[in-house]
């Protein structure tokens, strides 16, 4: 190979890292391998395989409700309902199995339970002109005060004839890997050929960096934002039938502060507060580091209360490093 071909190709492999470089999702990844690798060293109990499989099913429920919040916080919008969307899914589910509906049937009417939450948040908001946080804020009590309704407040934990069933979806395993981790995969997957290459993921970011723009362009913003917040509600729906399969019993405190931790992921993994900005993969690996960072605790004896200290500063820092990016370019 001549000098001017070395040059070439070293200018294109280095033009390719530069590119990886400059996504916030590269520098949270490369964060989560670190992490794993000092704890796989500083404690025999993290790289167990036991341990592993539980980071991959705890994180995967993060995550799937993560990569709805992605959409709706590059739309430029805020859901705080996905925790009690989660738990109103669950229980459900849950009293529908337990009066003696079969999974099937009992999974689509608590998806559609969440599906009527994202409808009600998306209209208020998109066609009532209510502030998200506002809005998303009043759903976060309703549909959490609806699920203690139906459940009378009390633990469900018998689900009727498909009760063994419910258990396999959500706390199986099929080849060593937990089933909410192949359903988070599938789920990646999809999102991620949606937002980068259909006209709803398009119009999405479309809105999220300019609401005006995008209604001169002729795209139909408001029915775009209420089909966003159903797909918000959909994921944390979805997790929350994982859920109750993997725990077995479903109380009304399922999914409470789950709406910090999902927007501290999304955040993390490169969406931008502002809107227009935000991907699916980088959902999921703000969620692994979460999770890993959460395990890191238990397994360093060190309180849980402090959790909640290092999220926060994960958001902050995630949100500076974007302004720090943003005003270089």
């Amino acid at each position: 190979m001549t000098t001017l071909e070395n040059i070439v190709t070293k200018a294109h492999h280095d033009g390719w890292f530069a590119r990886i470089r400059g996504h916030q999702v590269f520098w949270v990844f490369m964060a989560a391998v670190l992490a794993c690798i000092a704890l796989s060293l500083m404690t025999d109990a993290f790289s167990s395989e036991r341990n592993l499989f539980n980071v991959a099913r705890n994180f995967a429920f993060v995550a799937i409700v993560a990569i709805g919040m992605t959409a709706v916080i590059a739309s430029g919008g805020i859901d705080l309902s996905v925790g009690s969307s989660v738990v109103l899914s669950a229980m459900v589910i849950s009293v529908a199995m337990a009066s003696g509906m079969g999974f099937w049937v009992s999974a689509g009417l608590a998806l559609g339970a969440a599906l009527l939450v994202g409808l009600l948040n998306g209209i208020l908001i998109a066609y009532a002109g209510m502030p998200a946080f506002v809005v998303t804020l009043g759903t976060l009590s309703a549909a959490r005060s609806l699920a203690m309704v139906l459940s009378d407040n009390k633990m469900i934990w018998e689900f009727g004839p498909d009760h063994d069933t419910l258990l396999w979806v959500g706390g199986g395993s099929t080849l060593g890997f937990p089933h909410p981790l192949y359903v988070l995969c599938g789920l990646t997957i999809v999102m991620s050929l949606v937002f980068r290459w259909t006209r709803w993921g398009q119009h999405l970011f479309a809105i999220g960096g300019n609401e005006n723009a995008a209604v001169l362009a002729g795209i139909p913003v408001k029915r775009l934002k209420v089909s966003i917040y159903m797909f918000s509600a959909f994921t944390a729906g979805l997790a929350g039938i994982l859920m109750a399969g993997w725990l077995g019993s479903v109380t009304t405190n399922l999914g409470q502060g789950m709406e910090l931790t999902v927007i501290a992921a999304a955040v993390i993994g490169g969406a931008n507060l502002a809107g227009g900005e935000g991907n699916a993969l980088g959902a999921v690996v703000g969620a692994l580091l979460i999770e890993v960072i959460r395990n890191s605790l238990i397994l360093l004896g060190i309180s849980t209360f402090w959790q909640g200290m290092f999220i926060g500063t994960f958001i902050i820092v995630a949100v500076a490093f974007d302004r720090f990016r943003t005003l270089r370019r």
